[in-house]
């Protein structure tokens, strides 16, 4: 064999090796863990019979944590107290949606707030006092002292027009806090502020469009949050069949979405991004 044909091919494998030997090109990290696209907050507002009933058995069928925001006036949580702390036990979360879940009066659409629960005429004051009893109670149901807080129906200001934003009184007392309105996809995880989560409460879509809102969060690298009310019943209500297609889709994708508890989500933000920012 001649000399200069046997170092060319030496040379050419000893490329290819090095080729081999270099890193792939990965997908731009996100921040999520064990590499995921998205994180996905599965909630539930106000305390439903209907997430008794059908929300936490399709969880717990695909293995998936959700986090259940209890109003604690309403009937269904004494009712029913022992089914809120098996949930617990079983590793659901459960969240403060306040005492009497308060809100505007004024704003359109709920003419449905009663006037002894209307935020227009509650003080700021008032409502830290009962969100905070309303942290006790839930630590009497489940043992836990961290807890996650949904502000009812997004509306902060107490004490009507021109009202107090309540929620910088209470934030200490929370490791997190969903407050605002959107399509339910937040920004990644390096713009996002713990203490105003943007969620989207869906009423009526289908599994499919559920899919295509965790699909965009996938694309976008960021978090998504559904706060659901009633499934397969109740009010501003999701279909069960809309519902466990959802889930099942999740529990098939564990490697492009972590789905779990508002409060584990955010805690590991919480961790990873230092907060409140750096004003440097």
């Amino acid at each position: 064999m001649h000399a200069r044909p046997f170092i060319r091919s030496l040379t050419t494998l000893g490329a290819v090796w090095l080729g081999l030997l270099q890193p792939v090109a990965a997908e731009p990290a996100t921040g999520w863990p064990r590499g995921a696209r998205a994180a996905v907050s599965l909630a539930y507002d106000d305390a439903l019979d209907s997430q008794l009933d059908h929300a936490i058995p399709v969880l717990d069928k695909y293995g998936l944590k959700g986090s259940f925001y209890l109003q604690l006036s309403s009937p269904v949580v004494e009712r029913r107290l022992a089914a809120w702390r098996r949930a617990a036990r079983h590793g659901h979360e459960l969240g403060n949606h306040s005492l009497f879940h308060q809100c505007s009066l004024a704003a359109p659409g709920h003419d449905w707030v009663q006037p002894h629960r209307n935020l227009d005429t509650t003080s700021a004051a008032q409502m830290q006092d009962q969100v905070l009893a309303a942290n006790a109670m839930l630590h009497a149901i489940d043992g836990r002292r961290e807890r996650t807080y949904t502000v009812p129906c997004g509306d902060r200001l107490a004490g009507g027009a021109g009202g107090v934003d309540y929620l910088p009184l209470i934030a200490p007392a929370f490791v997190a806090i969903k407050a605002g309105g959107g399509d339910g996809v937040t920004a990644p995880m390096a713009a996002l502020d713990p203490y105003a989560v943007a969620v989207l409460a869906p009423e009526g879509l289908s599994g499919r469009e559920l899919i295509a809102i965790v699909e965009r969060a996938a694309q976008q690298g960021g978090m998504v949050n559904l706060t659901f009310h009633g499934v397969g019943g109740d009010y501003l209500s999701t279909s069960s069949a809309a519902h466990e297609e959802l889930v099942r889709y999740l529990a098939a994708h564990r490697r492009i979405y972590w789905t779990d508890t508002f409060i584990n989500i955010m805690t590991y933000v919480k961790k990873h991004k230092p907060w409140p920012p750096s004003k440097t």
